[in-house]
């Protein structure tokens, strides 16, 4: 005997399986790594601000250090470093007095825009406000 799979026609409704059919999404396992590298780079701590930050324009570090609130010096050093190794953000030093160091997001950070600004419209609607 065939199994018969329940369906709200089954049950008196309108026909639609119980279960969603799979996607086929046609997504390879280079994809997937690189996806997940994506989403674990851009969501590495701090990472995301400083991008959501650079988005409105170049900043210096003082700038950023003021704009994201609760991160330190030492961190942002090291995540600018992180960033600019990965071809995200150019480091460019001004000569002075006093020698200014500006930040700036790299044609692949710029890239990342309708990213950022997508996560933020879903944390605006769909994620609890936090106390800062």
């Amino acid at each position: 005997m065939a199994e018969q799979k329940m369906t709200a026609e089954n049950a008196g409704g309108a026909s639609m399986p119980a279960t969603p059919a799979p996607v086929a999404t046609g997504h390879s396992a280079l994809s997937c790594s690189r996806f997940q590298h994506a989403i674990e780079f851009i969501g590495r701590r701090w990472n995301g601000a400083i991008l959501y930050v650079l988005l409105d324009g170049p900043c210096r570090f003082n700038e950023l250090l003021a704009r994201v609130p609760n991160l330190s010096d030492r961190l942002l050093t090291e995540r600018l470093r992180e960033l600019e190794a990965a071809g995200m953000v150019t480091r460019e030093v001004q000569p002075g007095p006093p020698v200014r160091v500006v930040y700036e997001l790299t044609d692949a950070g710029r890239a990342l825009n309708e990213v950022i600004q997508s996560i933020s419209t879903w944390a605006r609607e769909w994620m609890p406000e936090m106390g800062d």
